[in-house]
């Protein structure tokens, strides 16, 4: 079954990366998160490494613009199938790098995708 990694994920519950781990959790899709904290929220445990993911279908973006380049090299190891750029994720340059490098890229809200049935 596909998996999706939530990156910029918060243990702060009124954040939206919080809000999508539990949404996508209530779809019961796999989820894992990468955060700058460790920490759980419900069953999914914040991971601060991107090199302890695998097999991940779908990124969900949580992190800001001008903080994604840290992460581009990390991002792009782990090979997803699409990267979805939530509301003021978004990155035209890294837009392209990631379509040079064959992944989708989906300029959307995972909390509306869940609920529209279109995730």
């Amino acid at each position: 079954m596909p998996k999706t990694l939530v990156v910029g994920a918060s243990l702060k519950s009124n954040r939206y990366s919080n809000l999508a781990i539990r949404r996508l959790r209530d779809h019961n899709i796999i989820t894992e998160a990468f955060g700058l904290k460790e920490g759980n929220i419900g069953d999914v445990q914040i991971k601060t490494n991107l090199n302890d993911f695998q097999n991940i279908h779908t990124v969900t973006l949580y992190i800001n613009p001008s903080r994604q380049p840290d992460f581009y090299g990390g991002l792009l190891n782990l090979k997803p199938k699409r990267v979805i750029f939530n509301p003021g994720t978004e990155n035209p340059e890294f837009y392209k790098l990631l379509e040079n490098n064959g992944i989708a890229v989906e300029v959307a809200c995972t909390l509306v995708l869940l609920s529209t049935g279109q995730y």
